[in-house]
């Protein structure tokens, strides 16, 4: 059971999720614009946000910025429209731990909701820290033993995907299903790519790369 802020303004998009949600024993407050959502984030604790993109008022990527920046550290999880990638990548680049694409299906917003329940706290915080890289999606910028590293905004998405799910095993299909979703120029071709020059990036002095590849299965994030 979970304290957990909606903020959509489809009414019977959100009466669903709400009526869904309620369902699962969790407790939803919703709200229909970003002006409210960010005023009740100044003043109320959840566990939980569920943050629809396009917005009256405020949208919700401003809300997620505002929030981050005022240092909230409660999991957001952005709720965007079905082709827009840049949606995805800004949302994730504003402090969003992770997104669903509509439409969508109850039983995988739940199963969304229980994977960031269950999130270690240390991994919740506005700077993500996950072994010498250290990340800070309010500011967009990657540090190495304290040294900035220089990233294109894909290869920042990209980490910052990998260090919100430390030491957990991504095929390239899920990599580039989570990231690069909507475009459909791209190919598993560009998450090896991508992947290549992203270790190449953050590696250490001895060429040894935090992002390992599982042999026939995919790759992670060390943490140690």
């Amino acid at each position: 059971m979970a304290k957990i802020l909606l903020v959509e303004d489809d009414l019977d998009l959100a009466g669903r999720i709400n009526e869904f949600l309620t369902f699962e024993n969790h407790t939803v407050e919703a709200v229909s614009d970003g002006d409210e959502a960010a005023d009740r984030l100044k003043i109320y604790q959840y566990e939980l946000v569920i943050l629809d993109w396009g917005l009256p008022g405020l949208t919700g990527l401003e809300v997620c910025q505002r929030f981050r920046a005022a240092g909230g550290v409660t999991p957001v999880l952005m709720l965007t429209g079905k082709n827009e990638i840049d949606e995805k990548t800004a949302g994730l680049d504003a402090g969003a731990d992770d997104y669903l694409t509509k439409p969508f299906h109850l039983r995988e917003l739940s199963a969304r909701i229980r994977a960031l329940l269950r999130r270690p706290e240390k991994f919740k915080a506005t700077v993500l820290e996950v072994g010498k890289l250290k990340l800070d999606p309010s500011l967009r910028k990657v540090y190495r033993d304290g040294k900035e590293l220089v990233l294109l905004p894909r290869e920042y998405a990209l980490l910052e995907f990998l260090m919100r799910h430390p030491e957990e095993i991504f095929s390239p299909e899920t990599l580039l299903n989570r990231v690069w979703s909507s475009e459909s120029e791209s190919s598993v071709n560009t998450v090896y790519t991508y992947i290549k020059t992203l270790r190449r990036k953050i590696s250490d002095q001895d060429g040894n790369s935090a992002i390992k590849n599982i042999h026939g299965v995919g790759y992670k994030l060390e943490s140690t």
